[in-house]
């Protein structure tokens, strides 16, 4: 493993915010995570950053990352052993080299393979569950298992992975023929068209009330644009949050408190986060 002590955060959030680390541990073999916990305590795992939003000034805290677990193996044909570490495009592109189809309409989707697991991730109808197979993790007691797709209890933007705080290792894919590029590119440029990608931002901020879209409750109800200190709701996509240069943590999370009352008083619905957000436990 290798440990960075009072480590820069905000060099792991694609919001671009985030303070001191007492430690930052990068695992290099699985079997050091029971010595990692056993060792250290408040430990948060990160991924990519893409959907995480990280307190300021010191923080009492180990983050641990999996970013060097990234090998793809070929168990046979259509199932495929993934690592946690990975970044899901690259997964995308090993579906297209290999003629593998199931997760195209992801495609774009920035994170990690494991981030996107915990989470069961997913845009246009799909979620990444629908390809998995197995999962492996290390769990609360610290050990390493295997759990088959069906002895798992996921829903929308929801795993048991959360509750537990399990850890994901790898995860096995099961995939059908036919890579679907033209529709990867079609999404792609959906996504370039509709979203901010041109400024920091951590993805679709809240999850979509059943049968409604945030984007649309907040637009509609005149939040789109709305600027507090160097944050933004922004305009071509008002479910995303981006940071327009000077955006602190205080800022971002005033406009999340602004969203959620508006929307509850407007319209009766409790507004809930898609990303994750990590506070200072000494504030």
């Amino acid at each position: 493993m290798k440990i960075l002590e009072n480590h820069e955060m905000k060099l792991h959030s694609n919001m671009k915010v985030g303070g001191t680390a007492k430690k930052f541990i990068t695992v290099e073999d699985k079997n050091e995570l029971k010595e990692i916990f056993e060792k250290n305590s408040n430990i948060f795992l990160i991924g990519n950053g893409t959907n995480t939003l990280i307190d300021e000034g010191n923080l009492d805290m180990t983050f641990v990352s999996l970013k060097e677990f990234d090998n793809v193996r070929e168990l046979e044909r259509g199932l495929v052993e993934v690592e946690a570490g990975l970044d899901f495009n690259k997964l995308i592109a090993y579906m297209n080299k290999n003629n593998y189809s199931g997760l195209e309409n992801l495609a774009g989707i920035p994170g990690s393979v494991g981030g996107l697991v915990y989470m069961n991730g997913g845009a246009y109808g799909s979620e990444i569950f629908d390809c998995i197979s197995e999962i492996e993790i290390f769990d609360e007691n610290h050990e390493i298992r295997r759990i088959k797709k069906e002895d798992l209890d996921f829903s929308y933007r929801r795993t048991e992975i959360q509750s537990k705080k399990w850890i994901i290792i790898s995860a096995v894919f099961k995939f059908k023929d036919g890579f679907d590029l033209q529709k990867v590119v079609e999404i792609q440029a959906m996504r370039e068209s509709k979203q901010p990608l041109d400024l920091p931002n951590l993805g679709s901020t809240f999850k979509n009330p059943a049968g409604d879209f945030s984007a649309r409750l907040i637009s509609e109800a005149g939040l789109k644009g709305t600027v507090i200190g160097g944050a933004q709701i922004s305009e071509k996509h008002p479910n995303f949050i981006v940071n327009r240069g000077t955006a602190t943590f205080k800022d971002i999370s005033e406009i999340l408190k602004l969203v959620k009352k508006t929307i509850s008083e407007k319209y009766g619905i409790n507004l809930e986060e898609e990303i994750i957000i990590i506070k200072n436990s000494d504030k």
